[in-house]
């Protein structure tokens, strides 16, 4: 019998969810360490490992998509897990693979901002890889982040339950706003989109920014998070897919309540892809104790951090619902991360 894995061709992007889960399970809890107090799972954030008065977070996220600033952006992305499993980034590690006869230039000017953003967020480079490596198109890095929190502050995606309600923070595509305005400048002004909007665009890195540390940080210190989630790739979408199958329990969404900005939609509809599903670090998603929503939202403003209660967490018989103008509907999640699905055939 032919294997059905062997027909079913993987598509750029992270891999499905249901297929991820599905190897997972094949994974002997007897062999894990008792030591892991939370190992691999769809939704999860980082990886935590008991050190007795401290829990160890660990996290790995490559740069594939990006091209312009991918040192910084490794930084970035990696710390923002940690933060959302309530710890503080420390450490990272940093695998950096290069195409031939790429000039020695793009190795300095990416070390370069690897030390700028681990400078902005206190973190020490301890180690890694390079290498020039046959075949790749463009530069790639993979890095691994450490962090660390007191055993009482760590903060999973797999602890929300129903009646919590749900805070977004910043808006949605915010990362993936920022890239599609880097890599395909000349595109967008081709189809017409003004060189201020596009350069208002491709300033998301900064302002907003795609960092959530300072986010998770702050509303962790209220005492009301019950789960936090990083939106990456699949955007607030599958963000909410992935808390939901991480928690076991359905998502109500109000559309209304999530900021989109006019940048992004423009963006968006001017390249026909969906905001909802473009990759999106730089929004926190965060589950709160009924009624403890006001006091973090509070917290938020406070530091100068936009968020607003978007929905509530259902029972698992709920699903994924969307409600719009009164009238709900399930929502709609993406196979692929809109980003790829622009950037690949």
């Amino acid at each position: 019998m032919t294997d059905e894995l062997t027909n079913r061709r993987l598509k750029a992007g992270k891999l499905p969810p249901d297929l991820l889960a599905s190897f997972l399970s094949d994974l002997d809890p007897s062999s894990a360490s008792k030591r892991l107090l939370l190992g691999p799972g769809v939704g999860e954030d980082a990886a935590f490992v008991s050190f007795g008065s401290t829990t160890l977070i660990a996290k790995s996220d490559p740069i594939t998509f990006a091209t312009d600033r991918i040192g910084w952006y490794a930084i970035q992305v990696n710390a923002n897990d940690i933060a959302a499993s309530g710890g503080t980034p420390k450490w990272f590690l940093g695998t950096l693979l290069l195409p031939e006869n790429e000039p020695a230039s793009t190795a300095r000017d990416i070390f370069n901002q690897l030390h700028e953003a681990a400078s902005e967020l206190g973190i020490t480079l301890i180690g890694g890889h390079t290498e020039i490596t046959v075949g790749l198109p463009r530069p790639i890095i993979a890095g691994t982040m450490l962090g660390e929190a007191a055993p009482s502050e760590t903060v999973t995606s797999s602890s929300a339950k129903p009646g919590d309600e749900v805070i977004l923070t910043a808006g949605i595509a915010i990362e993936g706003t920022a890239i599609i305005a880097r890599e395909s400048k000349a595109e967008l002004l081709a189809i017409g989109l003004s060189e201020e909007e596009i350069n208002r665009a491709a300033s998301f890195l900064d302002s907003p920014g795609i960092s959530v540390v300072k986010s998770a940080q702050n509303a962790t210190s209220t005492g009301h998070v019950t789960a936090m989630h990083d939106p990456t790739e699949g955007g607030l979408a599958g963000a909410l897919d992935e808390l939901a199958r991480a928690s076991n329990t359905g998502i109500a969404i109000n559309t209304d309540q999530v900021r989109i900005y006019p940048e992004t939609i423009s963006i968006c509809d001017a390249l026909e892809l969906n905001p909802w599903g473009l990759i999106a670090s730089g929004a926190l998603l965060i589950t709160a104790t009924p009624g403890g929503s006001e006091r973090i939202v509070e917290a938020l403003a406070n530091s100068g951090i936009e968020s607003n209660v978007i929905g509530k967490i259902t029972e698992p018989a709920s699903g994924l619902i969307s409600i719009t103008d009164g009238i709900s509907k399930p929502l709609k999640t993406f196979e692929r991360d809109e980003i790829a699905r622009l950037y690949s055939s």
